[in-house]
């Protein structure tokens, strides 16, 4: 018989079931777990039928959605960007996301992303780093110290053997937050007065800062042989983080060139300008890193594959782990054809005419 799509009720995950998830599983292996899922992803990339995100811009920030699917699963995610959200003790991003049988159509899990993201968006890091940094990484500059700091620091941490972090952000608070957040950790976390100071000598420089603006937070100046530069807090129109400049004097990797052209750091150059998407270096199709003295960058803006790789990672950690409750979205019908049938049962006495 065939199954109705009423028999497979929705997984619902809160923000407390994947901070639940995280504490069982432990933010090391979470972290590894989630790289390894986006690495394989990243692997079928012609699987995917992808689009950049549909963003709908105000004076104060962004919505999107992201959307992408393969054969048999869709999914996407809901997200903001409102940096003076912090203001009024709101995050500047909110999330959360859906992942859907394509088959049938059935939303099988629904679940918050707003945690999730900033583990996702770490562990890309890693994965980038990975192919395109100096394996002997061991000193980082975190410039941006807000609500991804700490993630992209343990995640360089556990999964990179990064050391040392020498912090900047123009808010003294946030650094000391997050170097409150970290204290338990062997990491040496230096703060620094200046950006210049912070990327002196560092082997990977991540940008993670969170004003809407074309910012020049990195220049020429500051960039040194071998350096990898993560350019995460550029990653809509009109809101960038490194001079142009350093793009040129750089080999730039991206996630889907498409979306990196109108929202990543790159928006400031030609059409022209030589890029690489990364799947191409994951997949062994071209070289990522090609000497000691290469500077590389990551233009990352996030990409819709990531959250597709973030959901199937929690649908299944959270299956091993017992989380998260059956959420009744989809209405139960005796006849699938027969819809109003559910008001019928709920108001027996319905006047259908005034």
């Amino acid at each position: 018989m065939k199954t109705s799509a009423t028999s497979l009720p929705t997984l619902f995950l809160s923000a407390q079931d994947v901070a639940t998830l995280v504490h069982r599983l432990g933010l090391p292996a979470a972290l590894d777990r989630l790289a390894g899922t986006l690495h394989a992803d990243y692997l079928r990339w012609k699987d995917f039928d992808k689009s950049a995100r549909v963003a709908s811009h105000s004076a104060d920030g962004v919505i999107e959605l992201m959307p992408i699917a393969d054969d048999t699963t869709y999914a996407f995610k809901y997200v903001n960007g409102h940096p003076k959200n912090t203001q009024s003790g709101l995050p500047t991003v909110m999330a959360f996301g859906v992942l859907a049988d394509v088959a049938t159509g059935v939303p099988v899990l629904l679940s918050e992303l707003t945690l999730t993201t900033a583990l996702r968006t770490a562990a890309m890091s890693v994965v980038a780093a990975r192919a395109l940094a100096r394996p002997n990484s061991r000193r980082m500059a975190l410039i941006g110290n807000g609500a991804q700091s700490e993630f992209q620091a343990l995640a360089f941490h556990h999964l990179m053997g990064i050391e040392e972090i020498r912090l900047y952000d123009t808010d003294a608070a946030a650094t000391r937050k997050l170097m409150n957040n970290l204290r338990q950790t062997s990491l040496r976390l230096i703060p620094c007065e200046s950006i210049a100071q912070a990327v002196r000598g560092a082997d990977i420089v991540t940008t993670v800062t969170a004003d809407k603006t074309n910012a020049t937070i990195l220049t020429p100046d500051m960039i040194e042989p071998s350096m990898h530069i993560n350019g995460v807090g550029g990653d809509c129109p009109g809101k960038t983080e490194l001079h142009p400049d350093v793009l040129r004097m750089a080999s730039v990797f991206v996630e889907y060139e498409p979306q990196t052209r109108i929202e990543g750091d790159l928006q400031h150059l030609p059409a022209d300008f030589a890029v690489t998407e990364l799947w191409q270096v994951l997949a062994g199709n071209t070289a990522g890193r090609t000497s000691a003295e290469q500077v590389t960058l990551f233009d990352s803006v996030g990409f819709a594959l990531e959250d597709y790789s973030a959901l199937r990672f929690l649908r299944e950690a959270a299956g091993e782990l017992g989380l998260g409750q059956a959420l009744p979205l989809i209405p139960a019908l005796a006849d699938p054809k027969d819809l109003f049938a559910l008001l019928r049962v709920q108001t027996p006495t319905l006047a259908l005419a005034a």
